[in-house]
């Protein structure tokens, strides 16, 4: 680094006011010479010193960027420890609102296991009963059982005495049904002439097939009615209830009058006639008669 003109000018003058207020001697002279050279010594070490606070200067300047470089990462850091802390505290904020209720829930979760739990302690009571009543009935149970069995051994014998007077009714029946087609057949063509106008010799038991089935008629006739030829299909019965009408009316009467080629006159005859056989055979269109009426 060189001397300014400024300092060169301060210099000389320093110089001549020296020269003139002392009149200087070679020897001022040359002391003059080394105080220059002194003081052109101290500003080349003040140069030097100058040029090394420059470069310090400078460094400090470096590492006061790299500094202002670090604190603004560091302020991007805090600004985002910032937001980072901002959300946390909203979470929280939610995790505290979900804790409250969550232990309101619980509060109501337990006051429900509490009632679960004197529900259970009742239930269990009542099972307790339960049992009890379960073991009374199985007792009650096996008491039935026995009787059960006992009445099963009595209920088999009455169905075999049953089933033997079941038989010996039939052969009643058979016999008196036999009996009362006999009186059929010597009262029912007079009576059938008398309210009918129906004339017929004879009434016998016929057979027919209908539909591949065979059909039987206990009373069976061929008369004439008013000129036309008629057939008379007739059944007796000891005893005539309005199920017995329609069954003969159904499984007889109806066949037989689609098999034969004349008008058919229905009637039946017994010894007992319920007011419902009256009834059906009127609604069917059917003549109906107790034996004691046969001879009217």
């Amino acid at each position: 680094m060189g001397i300014t003109a400024e300092l060169y000018e301060f210099i000389v003058k320093v110089v001549e006011e020296k020269v003139k207020e002392f009149r200087a001697t070679r020897e001022e002279l040359d002391a003059l010479r080394k105080a220059v050279e002194k003081l052109v010594d101290a500003h080349a070490k003040a140069e030097e010193r100058l040029s090394r606070l420059e470069t310090a200067v400078e460094k400090l300047a470096e590492a006061q960027a790299r500094a202002e470089e670090r604190l603004a990462r560091l302020e991007e850091a805090v600004q985002r420890l910032a937001e980072a802390q901002a959300k946390a505290e909203e979470r929280l904020g939610r995790l505290e609102e979900a804790y409250a209720k969550a232990e309101e829930r619980l509060s109501r979760l337990e006051a429900v296991v509490e009632k679960l739990v004197e529900a259970h302690a009742r239930a269990e009571e009542r099972l307790t009963k339960l049992e009890e009543a379960v073991a009374r009935l199985e007792e009650a149970h096996a008491k039935a059982e026995e009787r059960l069995t006992r009445l099963e051994a009595a209920v088999e014998k009455l169905a075999e005495a049953v089933d033997a007077l079941r038989k010996e009714v039939g052969r009643l029946s058979e016999a008196v049904g036999f009996g009362l087609e006999d009186i059929a057949r010597v009262v029912l063509p007079g009576w059938l002439f008398r309210h009918v106008g129906v004339e017929v010799e004879e009434l016998r038991r016929e057979f027919f097939v209908v539909e591949g089935e065979e059909v039987e008629v206990n009373l069976y006739g061929e008369g004439t009615l008013k000129g036309e030829k008629v057939v008379v299909v007739g059944e007796a019965k000891s005893r005539l209830y309005g199920p017995d009408v329609e069954r003969f009316y159904r499984r007889v009467y109806a066949p037989v009058s689609k098999q034969v080629a004349a008008r058919a006159v229905g009637v039946l005859i017994g010894y007992l006639v319920h007011p419902s056989a009256k009834k059906k055979a009127e609604e069917l269109g059917l003549y109906i008669l107790s034996a004691y009426e046969g001879s009217r």
